[in-house]
């Protein structure tokens, strides 16, 4: 469910650019399996048991929380939601958002329920909401040692890069809300979480396409909102990490199969390729020439596949 949902925000933001209807219907049955993983009163399972769809509703992985499947899934109803300009199961978004605010969980998880309510918010004005975004970006905000943004308050050194968006999430919040001091923490957290990373080529033991993926998103959004020419050309450079500027020299993303590795893993390419790294790398380069060439002309799927 977790990769359904990040699918489904991607195949809607590639309709939306290319208006391959193909794209949409694909999207639209992502959405479907979102929706029947839910699990009552804004929370979801992650994981089916068998082609029956029976859902696996007692596995560590798996089980209701507030948790990254949680907050992906309320996530992707909102990013729905905004593309097709429409109140789409908004009862469940409802429930969903709710229950996050019940919880406090990390704040790598409470970044995307923040991101969630700056999509609903841009469709529809609500001063519960806003007031609620507030509390969340606080929380955010709050979670930080030596400048840095953590993803939980018992992170300690360098915090981990994949699923980090709170820089973000406190950036769009800072627009939206007239916060300047949020715009200030992003600021200086991205400079220091992101930086070293992208300009060595992710010169790191372990890179998945995921922790590249947040850097991008990071720094796109620090470029969109503050016009920093070096916060574009910080994500430019990390988004080569998925051709050659990686330790290995040797493209991530192979264009003439189709697919991306895995990652990089002491100076080596990955030689499998799972849903994630592929959906993340779609995230990353989604206004790829050559991305949208192909999301273009995509023909749908086959009956029966």
């Amino acid at each position: 469910m977790d990769d359904a949902a990040r699918a489904s925000a991607l195949l809607y933001r590639l309709w939306s650019a290319t208006g391959n209807d193909a794209l949409k219907r694909w999207a639209e049955g992502l959405m479907d399996f979102v929706l029947w993983m839910h699990a009552g009163d804004g929370l979801w399972h992650n994981f089916i048991l068998d082609w029956d769809g029976a859902r696996n509703a007692g596995g560590p992985t798996s089980a209701p929380g507030i948790n990254y499947w949680q907050a992906r899934s309320a996530c992707a109803i909102a990013e729905a939601n905004l593309a097709l300009r429409a109140d789409c199961s908004a009862g469940v978004l409802t429930r969903a958002l709710d229950a996050a605010d019940s919880a406090s969980p990390p704040s790598d998880v409470r970044a995307l329920h923040a991101l969630s309510l700056l999509a609903v918010l841009e469709r529809a004005p609500d001063p519960r909401l806003t007031r609620r975004l507030e509390a969340w970006c606080d929380e955010l905000a709050a979670c930080q040692l030596g400048g840095m943004l953590m993803n939980s308050p018992d992170e300690r050194g360098q915090p981990h890069l994949w699923g980090h968006v709170q820089e973000a999430a406190l950036m769009e919040a800072a627009q939206s809300q007239h916060r300047p001091e949020l715009a200030a923490i992003a600021t200086r957290s991205a400079d220091a979480v992101f930086t070293t990373a992208i300009e060595s080529g992710f010169d790191l033991q372990h890179v998945a396409p995921y922790d590249v993926q947040s850097a991008i998103t990071v720094m796109d959004t620090l470029f969109k909102r503050t016009g920093h020419a070096p916060y574009g050309a910080a994500a430019s450079r990390a988004r080569a990490w998925f051709d050659l500027r990686n330790p290995s020299h040797s493209p991530v993303y192979m264009r003439d199969e189709g697919r991306v590795a895995d990652g990089v893993d002491t100076g080596a390419v990955s030689r499998d390729s799972g849903a994630e790294a592929n959906i993340c790398a779609g995230l990353a380069l989604i206004d790829d020439p050559f991305v949208l060439a192909l999301a273009a002309s995509w023909p749908g799927a086959s009956p029966g596949t």
